[in-house]
Protein backbone atom coordinates (compact mmCIF):
# COMPACT_ATOMS: atom_id res chain seq x y z
CA UNK A 1 0.00 0.00 0.00
CA UNK A 2 1.36 3.41 -0.94
CA UNK A 3 0.88 4.83 2.59
CA UNK A 4 3.01 2.09 4.19
CA UNK A 5 6.47 2.98 5.48
CA UNK A 6 8.65 0.21 6.83
CA UNK A 7 10.70 2.68 8.87
CA UNK A 8 7.95 2.60 11.52
CA UNK A 9 8.68 -1.10 12.11
CA UNK A 10 12.39 -1.42 11.26
CA UNK A 11 14.25 -3.85 13.50
CA UNK A 12 11.17 -5.25 15.22
CA UNK A 13 10.75 -8.92 16.09
CA UNK A 14 9.28 -9.65 12.66
CA UNK A 15 12.36 -8.21 10.96
CA UNK A 16 14.58 -10.33 13.17
CA UNK A 17 12.91 -13.56 12.05
CA UNK A 18 12.65 -12.52 8.41
CA UNK A 19 16.28 -11.51 8.10
CA UNK A 20 17.67 -14.48 10.03
CA UNK A 21 15.90 -16.83 7.61
CA UNK A 22 16.88 -14.74 4.58
CA UNK A 23 20.57 -14.67 5.47
CA UNK A 24 20.65 -18.39 6.18
CA UNK A 25 19.26 -19.19 2.74
CA UNK A 26 21.57 -16.82 0.88
CA UNK A 27 24.57 -18.21 2.75
CA UNK A 28 23.51 -21.67 1.60
CA UNK A 29 23.26 -20.47 -2.01
CA UNK A 30 26.81 -19.12 -1.89
CA UNK A 31 28.21 -22.58 -1.12
CA UNK A 32 28.16 -23.32 -4.86
CA UNK A 33 30.13 -21.22 -7.33
CA UNK A 34 27.29 -21.10 -9.85
CA UNK A 35 25.55 -17.72 -10.05
CA UNK A 36 22.14 -17.10 -8.50
CA UNK A 37 19.43 -14.46 -8.85
CA UNK A 38 17.45 -12.89 -6.00
CA UNK A 39 14.17 -11.00 -6.43
CA UNK A 40 12.79 -8.79 -3.65
CA UNK A 41 9.21 -7.84 -4.52
CA UNK A 42 8.77 -5.18 -1.79
CA UNK A 43 12.25 -3.81 -1.20
CA UNK A 44 11.48 -0.65 0.79
CA UNK A 45 14.14 2.00 1.25
CA UNK A 46 16.96 -0.39 2.08
CA UNK A 47 18.18 1.36 5.23
CA UNK A 48 16.42 2.94 8.23
CA UNK A 49 17.57 5.43 10.84
CA UNK A 50 16.53 4.20 14.27
CA UNK A 51 16.99 7.65 15.75
CA UNK A 52 14.66 9.15 13.13
CA UNK A 53 11.06 10.25 13.63
CA UNK A 54 9.51 7.19 11.99
CA UNK A 55 11.37 4.59 14.04
CA UNK A 56 11.04 6.55 17.28
CA UNK A 57 7.26 6.84 16.98
CA UNK A 58 6.64 3.28 18.21
CA UNK A 59 10.22 2.24 19.01
CA UNK A 60 9.53 -1.29 17.82
CA UNK A 61 13.25 -2.00 17.44
CA UNK A 62 13.59 -1.93 21.23
CA UNK A 63 11.72 -5.23 21.53
CA UNK A 64 13.49 -6.69 18.50
CA UNK A 65 17.07 -6.19 17.38
CA UNK A 66 17.87 -4.06 20.43
CA UNK A 67 17.46 -7.05 22.76
CA UNK A 68 20.07 -8.99 20.81
CA UNK A 69 22.67 -6.29 20.30
CA UNK A 70 24.84 -6.80 23.38
CA UNK A 71 24.23 -10.48 24.09
CA UNK A 72 27.10 -12.94 23.90
CA UNK A 73 25.02 -16.15 23.95
CA UNK A 74 23.38 -15.89 20.53
CA UNK A 75 22.79 -19.05 18.46
CA UNK A 76 25.05 -19.02 15.40
CA UNK A 77 22.45 -17.94 12.84
CA UNK A 78 21.31 -15.06 15.06
CA UNK A 79 24.91 -14.06 15.80
CA UNK A 80 25.56 -13.89 12.05
CA UNK A 81 22.52 -11.66 11.59
CA UNK A 82 23.54 -9.30 14.39
CA UNK A 83 27.11 -9.16 13.08
CA UNK A 84 25.76 -8.18 9.66
CA UNK A 85 23.72 -5.36 11.19
CA UNK A 86 26.75 -4.12 13.10
CA UNK A 87 28.52 -3.49 9.80
CA UNK A 88 26.19 -0.53 9.27
CA UNK A 89 26.77 1.02 12.71
CA UNK A 90 29.75 2.62 14.39
CA UNK A 91 31.29 0.65 17.22
CA UNK A 92 29.37 1.27 20.44
CA UNK A 93 26.46 2.89 18.62
CA UNK A 94 23.28 1.37 17.24
CA UNK A 95 21.21 3.84 15.26
CA UNK A 96 20.82 2.28 11.83
CA UNK A 97 18.99 -0.82 10.59
CA UNK A 98 19.78 -2.48 7.27
CA UNK A 99 16.76 -3.81 5.40
CA UNK A 100 16.69 -6.78 3.06
CA UNK A 101 18.30 -5.03 0.05
CA UNK A 102 21.44 -4.02 1.92
CA UNK A 103 21.71 -7.37 3.69
CA UNK A 104 21.43 -9.24 0.40
CA UNK A 105 24.00 -6.96 -1.21
CA UNK A 106 26.61 -7.92 1.39
CA UNK A 107 26.43 -11.55 0.29
CA UNK A 108 26.27 -11.05 -3.47
CA UNK A 109 29.24 -12.24 -5.48
CA UNK A 110 30.38 -10.76 -8.82
CA UNK A 111 28.41 -13.35 -10.78
CA UNK A 112 25.11 -12.92 -8.88
CA UNK A 113 22.11 -10.70 -9.67
CA UNK A 114 19.62 -8.83 -7.49
CA UNK A 115 16.31 -7.34 -8.65
CA UNK A 116 14.64 -4.89 -6.27
CA UNK A 117 11.02 -3.81 -6.74
CA UNK A 118 9.40 -0.90 -4.92
CA UNK A 119 6.24 1.03 -5.78
CA UNK A 120 6.29 3.79 -3.14
CA UNK A 121 7.74 6.98 -4.69
CA UNK A 122 9.57 8.07 -1.53
CA UNK A 123 10.91 4.61 -0.79
CA UNK A 124 12.17 4.11 -4.35
CA UNK A 125 14.16 7.33 -4.11
CA UNK A 126 15.73 6.19 -0.84
CA UNK A 127 16.40 2.76 -2.29
CA UNK A 128 18.30 4.17 -5.26
CA UNK A 129 20.33 6.39 -2.94
CA UNK A 130 21.13 3.64 -0.44
CA UNK A 131 22.04 0.99 -2.98
CA UNK A 132 24.05 3.37 -5.21
CA UNK A 133 25.32 2.16 -8.55
CA UNK A 134 26.03 -1.55 -8.69
CA UNK A 135 25.95 -3.46 -11.96
CA UNK A 136 24.75 -6.57 -10.11
CA UNK A 137 21.61 -4.78 -8.90
CA UNK A 138 18.57 -3.69 -10.89
CA UNK A 139 16.04 -1.38 -9.24
CA UNK A 140 12.46 -1.35 -10.56
CA UNK A 141 9.88 1.31 -9.70
CA UNK A 142 7.01 -1.12 -10.16
CA UNK A 143 4.57 -3.53 -8.52
CA UNK A 144 6.81 -6.43 -7.57
CA UNK A 145 4.05 -9.03 -7.35
CA UNK A 146 3.04 -8.38 -10.96
CA UNK A 147 6.26 -7.39 -12.69
CA UNK A 148 8.66 -9.87 -11.14
CA UNK A 149 6.91 -12.71 -12.95
CA UNK A 150 8.55 -11.50 -16.15
CA UNK A 151 11.95 -12.36 -14.70
CA UNK A 152 11.15 -16.02 -14.11
CA UNK A 153 12.78 -18.34 -14.72
CA UNK A 154 15.99 -16.36 -14.22
CA UNK A 155 18.88 -16.82 -16.60
CA UNK A 156 20.96 -18.15 -13.70
CA UNK A 157 18.42 -20.96 -13.01
CA UNK A 158 19.24 -20.66 -9.29
CA UNK A 159 17.91 -18.28 -6.74
CA UNK A 160 15.18 -17.08 -4.47
CA UNK A 161 12.23 -14.72 -4.39
CA UNK A 162 11.39 -12.72 -1.25
CA UNK A 163 7.75 -11.62 -1.01
CA UNK A 164 7.18 -9.15 1.79
CA UNK A 165 4.00 -7.07 1.28
CA UNK A 166 2.48 -4.85 3.95
CA UNK A 167 -0.86 -6.73 3.98
CA UNK A 168 -2.59 -3.42 4.64
CA UNK A 169 -4.76 -4.28 1.66
CA UNK A 170 -6.73 -7.42 2.58
CA UNK A 171 -6.54 -8.69 -1.00
CA UNK A 172 -2.77 -9.13 -0.48
CA UNK A 173 -3.49 -12.42 1.30
CA UNK A 174 -5.14 -13.86 -1.80
CA UNK A 175 -2.78 -12.17 -4.24
CA UNK A 176 0.40 -13.60 -2.75
CA UNK A 177 -0.93 -17.15 -3.10
CA UNK A 178 -1.96 -16.60 -6.71
CA UNK A 179 1.41 -15.05 -7.47
CA UNK A 180 3.34 -17.85 -5.78
CA UNK A 181 1.43 -20.42 -7.81
CA UNK A 182 2.30 -18.59 -11.03
CA UNK A 183 5.93 -18.16 -10.01
CA UNK A 184 6.32 -21.80 -9.10
CA UNK A 185 4.97 -22.90 -12.49
CA UNK A 186 7.65 -20.81 -14.19
CA UNK A 187 10.51 -21.62 -11.82
CA UNK A 188 9.72 -24.74 -9.81
CA UNK A 189 13.26 -25.24 -8.47
CA UNK A 190 13.57 -21.76 -6.99
CA UNK A 191 13.33 -20.96 -3.30
CA UNK A 192 10.45 -18.69 -2.26
CA UNK A 193 10.17 -16.78 1.01
CA UNK A 194 6.78 -15.40 1.98
CA UNK A 195 6.58 -13.20 5.05
CA UNK A 196 3.25 -12.84 6.85
CA UNK A 197 1.95 -11.01 9.95
CA UNK A 198 -0.42 -12.53 12.49
CA UNK A 199 -3.13 -9.99 13.21
CA UNK A 200 -6.20 -12.11 12.54
CA UNK A 201 -5.44 -15.81 13.00
CA UNK A 202 -8.41 -16.88 10.88
CA UNK A 203 -6.97 -14.98 7.96
CA UNK A 204 -3.63 -16.75 8.43
CA UNK A 205 -5.32 -20.13 8.59
CA UNK A 206 -7.05 -19.34 5.30
CA UNK A 207 -3.73 -18.33 3.73
CA UNK A 208 -2.09 -21.60 4.77
CA UNK A 209 -5.01 -23.67 3.46
CA UNK A 210 -4.95 -21.78 0.15
CA UNK A 211 -1.23 -22.42 -0.22
CA UNK A 212 -1.62 -26.13 0.51
CA UNK A 213 -4.43 -26.26 -2.06
CA UNK A 214 -2.00 -25.14 -4.80
CA UNK A 215 -0.27 -28.53 -4.36
CA UNK A 216 3.15 -26.87 -4.41
CA UNK A 217 5.47 -29.37 -2.67
CA UNK A 218 8.21 -28.88 -0.10
CA UNK A 219 6.87 -26.04 2.06
CA UNK A 220 8.01 -25.24 5.59
CA UNK A 221 6.64 -22.63 7.99
CA UNK A 222 8.57 -20.82 10.72
CA UNK A 223 6.61 -18.52 13.03
CA UNK A 224 7.65 -16.36 15.99
CA UNK A 225 5.17 -14.86 18.43
CA UNK A 226 5.84 -12.37 21.19
CA UNK A 227 2.37 -12.52 22.76
CA UNK A 228 -0.79 -14.59 22.67
CA UNK A 229 -3.19 -13.94 19.80
CA UNK A 230 -5.51 -11.03 20.56
CA UNK A 231 -7.69 -9.40 17.92
CA UNK A 232 -7.43 -5.94 19.51
CA UNK A 233 -3.67 -6.02 19.99
CA UNK A 234 -2.25 -5.74 16.48
CA UNK A 235 0.57 -7.98 15.29
CA UNK A 236 1.29 -10.63 17.91
CA UNK A 237 3.37 -12.92 15.69
CA UNK A 238 4.84 -13.17 12.23
CA UNK A 239 6.23 -15.93 10.13
CA UNK A 240 8.17 -17.05 7.10
CA UNK A 241 6.78 -19.63 4.69
CA UNK A 242 9.60 -21.18 2.68
CA UNK A 243 9.14 -23.16 -0.52
CA UNK A 244 12.10 -25.38 -1.47
CA UNK A 245 14.09 -24.58 1.69
CA UNK A 246 17.74 -25.59 1.99
CA UNK A 247 18.11 -28.99 3.63
CA UNK A 248 19.73 -27.52 6.75
CA UNK A 249 17.24 -24.69 7.41
CA UNK A 250 14.84 -26.75 9.52
CA UNK A 251 17.61 -27.86 11.89
CA UNK A 252 18.86 -24.30 12.23
CA UNK A 253 15.41 -22.90 12.98
CA UNK A 254 14.64 -25.64 15.51
CA UNK A 255 17.39 -24.04 17.58
CA UNK A 256 16.69 -20.39 16.74
CA UNK A 257 12.90 -20.25 17.17
CA UNK A 258 12.68 -21.39 20.84
CA UNK A 259 15.58 -19.11 21.70
CA UNK A 260 13.98 -16.09 20.03
CA UNK A 261 10.60 -16.82 21.60
CA UNK A 262 12.19 -16.80 25.04
CA UNK A 263 14.34 -13.73 24.36
CA UNK A 264 11.79 -11.54 22.57
CA UNK A 265 8.54 -12.78 24.07
CA UNK A 266 6.64 -10.36 26.30
CA UNK A 267 6.06 -11.45 29.90
CA UNK A 268 7.33 -14.96 29.14
CA UNK A 269 4.57 -15.44 26.56
CA UNK A 270 6.72 -15.92 23.49
CA UNK A 271 5.59 -18.66 21.10
CA UNK A 272 6.85 -20.36 17.97
CA UNK A 273 5.68 -22.73 15.26
CA UNK A 274 7.68 -24.97 13.00
CA UNK A 275 5.55 -26.98 10.57
CA UNK A 276 5.78 -28.74 7.25
CA UNK A 277 2.83 -27.54 5.17
CA UNK A 278 3.68 -29.74 2.18
CA UNK A 279 6.11 -32.62 1.94
CA UNK A 280 8.92 -32.86 -0.56
CA UNK A 281 8.13 -34.99 -3.59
Amino acid sequence: MLSYRHAFHAGNFADVLKHVVLLEIITYLTQKDKAFCIIDTHAGGGKYELDGDYALKNREFESGINRLWQRDDLPLCIANYVAMQKRFNSQGHFNRYAGSPLLIKQLLRPQDKLHLFELHSTEIAALKLNMKHDKRIAIHHADGLKESLKLLPPLERRGLVLIDPSYEIKSDYDQVIKTLAQMHKRFSTGTYLLWYPVIDRERNNALEKALIKTEIPNIQLFELGIALDESKRGMTASGMIVINPPWNLAKTMQIALPWLAQCLGENNKGTYRFETLAAEK
